[in-house]
């Protein structure tokens, strides 16, 4: 593609040299002028100046192409930057999910510890009433026992006299 555009400028350029050398002739009269002005005309001069625009339609053709791959490195440079703080922004991204993980399971964990030592607050509780239940109970029949047993003394007594004066 830039050599076709070299060559319609070099095309150009010498269609543009030749034209001028034409109107040139015409300008100062007749046929017969018009091939004394090519005679005339350096044209070792105008090989030259082909020679030089063309090696200067080179150096600017290879300037073009500098721009071009400098542009795109910095395309390049680019997207891999992008690409570099999108991979930091996805591990960043892992870690705060992984550290939301944890948090949840560690609260998981001590709800659940919290909730067994609950569990434990009312079987202690539960036991410690059932043990109280058991001595009162036991203590009702040792008081039951003493009563019987006073019943008994005080019916073996009957036949004696317990109180002196009656």
């Amino acid at each position: 593609m830039n050599r076709q555009r070299a060559s319609r400028a070099a095309a150009v350029l010498l269609i543009g040299v030749l034209s001028l050398g034409a109107h040139a002739a015409q300008t100062e009269g007749g046929a017969d002028h018009s091939t004394a002005s090519v005679e005339d005309m350096d044209l070792e001069a105008v090989g030259d100046r082909i020679r030089q625009t063309g090696a200067q339609m080179q150096a600017d053709l290879r300037k073009a192409r500098a721009r071009l791959e400098a542009q795109k490195a910095q395309q390049e440079a680019e997207r891999k930057r992008e690409a570099e703080l999108a991979r930091q922004q996805a591990i960043k991204e892992q870690a705060e999910q992984a550290a939301i993980r944890e948090r949840q399971q560690r609260e998981a964990a001590q709800k659940e510890a919290a909730q067994k030592e609950a569990a434990q607050r009312q079987a202690d509780a539960a036991r410690r009433a059932s043990l109280a239940a058991q001595q009162a109970k036991d203590e009702q029949q040792a008081a039951k026992a003493r009563a019987a047993k006073a019943l008994q003394d005080a019916l073996k007594a009957d036949g004696e006299k317990a109180f002196g004066d009656e």
